[in-house]
């Protein structure tokens, strides 16, 4: 094994970068979508009672399923947990949610891609503005950062000066562990690693509202935007409205790269509610945006609707999808990212570090999971003593022997067997890969 570990050398490096950052009046720019997370703590008696009840049918998930009675919640939760699957689907029935919060102890936390993202980055120091859509109280104080800030009327302020009264987004998130056995009908399974669902009873995120004072204040400052993370579109299932919204995000991306060519746009994907609109969104955006950000079971899924088998073990198979990607998407350049390793696939950017990014963002990833929390400096340091994935050291020895045309940089994660949280680790993985911008 001769992969070298550079974790130690980015994290010494990270405080100069912080103060840099801060005296160059850059600012790294997130939108778009906030809410409070329902954390469902997992309770293997209580699921096992449910589906004792509740399981009438063989374990699946059907094109444009919903959860929208507690019989459906077993089938489709079973199926995401055999297969070890991670993934977001909609709850139509607040029964269901009443239901789970009976049945289980629950704690809130934060969710939104842009909203997670922007807490980890901050929480290591770095400063941030964001755009996001549920501005309750109770969001807002697991955002309040000293210069973590957002734009209102009157222009930009602290995150807890944008609070309101309003009732928070919920978001339903159940973890499940690794080794958990499931009875179905007789059969034993046995869930293959750790991951989380996401069960969305949410009206708000149907049409992810964007304040147009947020727009005019980037559009006014462009010259000043390092970096312009986005996210927040998987939530939109009617194609009107996905169609006006992208139409208004063009124009605006398209302004602030008139006066800043150098703005790094970057798309986080996500597991969408419509697969259709998934397509759109990226046929659409991706000759605005410069890089394109997901986690294998997002290539995997849209490489096969279009007719391609991607291995997720077999790196090879992987560069081929990434390569497939890129040629029908026209951005710059992927990320990937897993429990593994993370990738960046594409062209060289003048300026960036993408070793640096990647090393970060897993860095600041196994913290969240190892800790629960978004880590600080300290903590992130605390997370170098977990060892480097031995399959992500496989696939980085692999790569040397590999010939792509295309710049690839592959870093092994930090790896933990057992988790703590699931939660969010790709959101802190894309906040720390930003750093591959701040040189």
């Amino acid at each position: 094994m001769d992969y070298h570990d550079s974790y130690l050398q980015y994290y010494r490096q990270l405080p100069a970068d912080i103060q840099r950052h801060k005296s160059s009046g850059l600012s790294v720019v997130m939108g778009y979508t906030s809410d409070l997370d329902v954390i469902i703590e997992w309770n293997s008696q209580a699921f096992k009672d449910i589906l004792s009840e509740y399981l009438k049918e063989e374990p699946a998930l059907k094109p444009g399923d919903t959860i929208d009675s507690m019989e459906s919640f077993a089938r489709i939760v079973c199926y995401y947990m055999i297969h070890g699957l991670g993934g977001e689907i909609d709850i139509t029935n607040i029964e269901v949610c009443k239901f789970l919060e009976n049945r289980f102890d629950t704690s809130f936390a934060l969710g939104g891609t842009c909203a997670q993202g922007a807490a980890a980055l901050n929480a290591v120091g770095f400063p941030v503005l964001v755009h996001i859509t549920d501005r309750s109280r109770e969001v807002c104080v697991q955002m309040n950062g000293q210069g973590l800030d957002t734009v209102t009327d009157r222009g930009r302020v602290p995150i807890m000066e944008s609070a309101t009264d309003a009732p928070p987004v919920r978001h339903m998130i159940l973890q499940y562990p690794k080794g958990e056995k499931i009875n179905v009908n007789g059969t034993i399974y046995e869930t293959p690693v750790s991951n989380r669902l996401i069960m969305d009873y949410d009206t708000v995120h149907k049409i992810m509202p964007i304040d147009k004072c947020f727009l005019d204040y980037c559009e006014a400052n462009a010259k000043r935007m390092l970096v312009y993370s986005i996210s927040g579109f998987n939530g939109i299932i009617d194609r009107d409205i996905m169609e006006k919204k992208i139409d208004e995000v063009s124009a605006h991306y398209q302004r602030v790269k008139e006066q800043n060519p150098g703005c790094v746009i970057f798309l986080e994907g996500a597991h969408y509610l419509s697969a259709e609109l998934k397509n759109l969104v990226l046929e659409k955006l991706s000759r605005h945006i410069d890089i394109y950000s997901m986690n294998e079971e997002e290539l995997v899924e849209h490489t096969a609707r279009h007719g391609i088998h991607t291995d997720k073990d077999n790196l090879s198979s992987i560069l081929g999808g990434l390569e497939f990607m890129l040629k029908r998407y026209p951005v710059k350049g992927m990320v990937l990212h897993t429990k593994d390793y993370s990738m960046y696939f594409g062209d060289e950017l003048k300026g960036a570090d993408f070793k640096k990014g990647l090393t970060l963002g897993n860095l600041m990833s196994a913290t969240r999971a190892r800790t629960g929390r978004y880590g600080t400096y300290s903590d992130c340091g605390d997370s170098l003593s977990l060892p480097l994935s031995p399959s992500g050291i496989a696939f980085a020895e692999q790569l040397k022997a590999l010939r792509t045309g295309k710049h690839v940089c592959l870093v092994p994660s930090r790896y933990m067997e057992q988790p703590k949280y699931t939660i969010g680790l790709g959101d802190t993985f894309m906040a720390g890969f930003l750093t591959s911008f701040v040189n």
